[in-house]
């Protein structure tokens, strides 16, 4: 009795969940109408999600504005994000605005931290000084503190003065 009892909740589970083997013969006509009630929203979720399976014919005319709206939000999070699967144009104009700050400080951040996939010529004038007073003084400090990466060719008579002479390289 217990055996088919816990096959029958496992059916259920599995019926609900549309996972595992489903043996929709063997549910009551109650658990029929909960299974796909379960079914329903399970699709609905994973519309709105973008995960699983998602049968839009199965969808309300309110779900299907839900979904549309969900959707619309995750590419316009995956733009701003600089994300897989971003539609750029599916944005609204502020969307679209706020996608392109969002890809120039990562481009920047790009810039200032040495990645190869930074692009300088997105940068305006006073953005590729500044990244450049900012990498001579990189360059300063680790030369004057005798660690990190240190081009004494790029200093200038002044600051190559202040080196101390322990840091120096020896003639």
């Amino acid at each position: 009795m217990k055996s088919s009892l816990a096959a029958r909740q496992r059916n259920l589970s599995d019926c609900k969940d549309g996972i595992g083997d489903c043996d929709r013969s063997k549910l009551s006509p109650a658990e029929a109408v909960a299974v796909n009630s379960a079914r329903r929203q399970l699709n609905l979720s994973d519309c709105k999600n973008g995960a699983g399976l998602c049968d839009h014919s199965q969808l309300t005319g309110s779900e299907n504005g839900d979904v549309a709206a969900a959707e619309h939000q995750r590419n316009a999070q995956n733009c701003e994000n600089g994300w897989d699967e971003c539609d750029h144009s599916k944005l609204s104009p502020l969307e679209a605005g706020q996608t392109v700050a969002a890809e120039h400080r990562r481009n920047i951040s790009k810039c200032k931290n040495g990645q190869e996939t930074c692009d300088y010529s997105k940068l305006s004038p006073s953005e590729t000084k500044m990244l450049a007073d900012a990498e001579r003084q990189r360059n300063y400090s680790a030369c004057l503190k005798g660690y990190g990466y240190c081009d004494r060719s790029r200093l200038t008579p002044s600051e190559a003065k202040a080196i101390p002479s322990e840091t120096k390289p020896l003639p």
